[in-house]
């Protein structure tokens, strides 16, 4: 599974959504998905965009967290 944490380096960047969105070009609907972990898939362009505005790096913001019964039929 993959998780996102978008609010994680916001709040360490003290930066709104409003502020994001309006740096990013994304709808607040679209953030919030984002930011919400609702999301099911995010453009390169799109995550280019928000890293390049948070001043970070994909990593910070996408984590893989192995899904436990997948893990337990191996």
């Amino acid at each position: 599974m993959i998780i996102i944490n978008l609010d994680v380096m916001m709040a360490k960047r003290k930066i709104s959504l409003n502020e994001l969105s309006e740096r990013v070009g994304i709808t607040l609907a679209n953030l919030s998905i984002l930011k919400n972990n609702r999301a099911k898939a995010i453009r390169f362009s799109t995550l280019d965009a928000i890293c390049n505005a948070l001043e970070c790096q994909p990593s910070d913001i996408l984590e893989y967290l192995p899904d436990e019964t997948v893990k337990g039929d191996k």
